[in-house]
């Protein structure tokens, strides 16, 4: 199954033995698709929860994926489609603000684990977890996946323009704020 590495051939996969194919979609997109996922809902079990929706419900849509984007932005839209609503509904039940997540963070194992220890890293997730979803999902998926404006937009259904204008707005604000600190 290792060398099945390329879209294409996972595509194919996927329609000759389903269960193979998904088996392999799992194993090569999961940390990608966690770590992306971790970084809009921040809570690992949250993250997890939202990763196995992710897998359900592209398990769910495989006979719908018509190969007009790749097989991976075609994940990444459903997984962040799976954040965004995790954290609305996290927003709705909630009195937790995200200034106490950061500082639960800061003085957690949780924190540990999420940020490495290094306090520039540490005052850059709380400026990224201040800035509005929609900037943060974008900034992240810039900075930290490294997708281009051409992937992003087939993720978000947004213009190339409108990203890029939301990612300017994000590393603004996040120097606004480092600055201040």
């Amino acid at each position: 199954m290792s060398s099945i590495k390329t879209e294409d051939n996972i595509s194919e996969l996927l329609k000759s033995d389903p269960d193979k194919g998904f088996r392999l979609v799992v194993e090569k997109y999961s940390s990608k698709l966690y770590w992306h996922i971790r970084r809009l809902v921040l809570l690992h079990e949250d993250a997890d929860d939202a990763l196995q929706n992710t897998f359900i419900n592209a398990w769910r849509s495989f006979g719908d994926f018509r190969n007009e984007s790749s097989l991976y932005t075609w994940l990444y839209t459903i997984a962040t489609n799976e954040a965004l609503t995790l954290i609305n509904k996290r927003k709705r039940n909630s009195t937790v603000s995200i200034d106490d997540l950061g500082s639960y963070f800061e003085n957690s194992h949780e924190g540990s684990t999420w940020f490495d220890g290094d306090e520039a890293q540490v005052k850059l997730q709380n400026a990224i977890l201040k800035l509005p979803d929609k900037q943060r999902v974008v900034f992240n998926l810039k900075y930290f996946d490294e997708m281009t404006y051409e992937e992003m937009s087939k993720v978000l259904s947004t213009s190339e323009g409108a990203l890029k204008a939301s990612y300017h707005h994000a590393v603004k604000k996040i120097e606004k704020m480092l600055i201040g600190d």
